[in-house]
């Protein structure tokens, strides 16, 4: 059962991982755009060449298994991330939801899972 645990966890994490360095490349690629966005948002522009930084490190440190308590932080931070892009496209009425709905899912699975193949803990308490 623990090497079924190993390998769900890391195919939500592999798509997880995916989903955010393909975010992250995107707000490089296209900076403006994404200031704009975010400006629409009701957020800051300035914060989009950190936040692509901050998802590239937590995608790292979510991989590398090292520190685990960095790891919860990582898995904290997206976690508010996707949740503020949630409430942010539900607020703007752009019907662009559904990015951050599958964020917090993949994220939800890696999460238990990781927490089920390399914690052995079968819930979240």
């Amino acid at each position: 059962m623990k090497n079924t645990n190993k390998i769900v966890y890391w195919i939500f994490t592999g798509l997880l991982s995916a989903l955010i360095l393909t975010s992250a490349t995107r707000y490089f690629l296209d900076i403006e755009t994404f200031r704009g966005h975010f400006v629409s948002f009701g957020y800051n522009g300035r914060i989009v060449i950190p936040l692509a930084i901050a998802k590239i490190l937590g995608v790292a440190i979510i991989l590398s298994n090292k520190i685990q308590f960095l790891k919860e932080w990582a898995y904290a931070g997206f976690l508010f991330n996707f949740l503020l892009a949630l409430e942010a496209h539900i607020a703007t009425k752009d019907n662009l939801y559904f990015g951050p709905v599958i964020a917090l899912v993949l994220l939800a699975g890696s999460y238990t899972f990781y927490r089920r193949a390399y914690m052995g803990k079968k819930d979240l308490s």
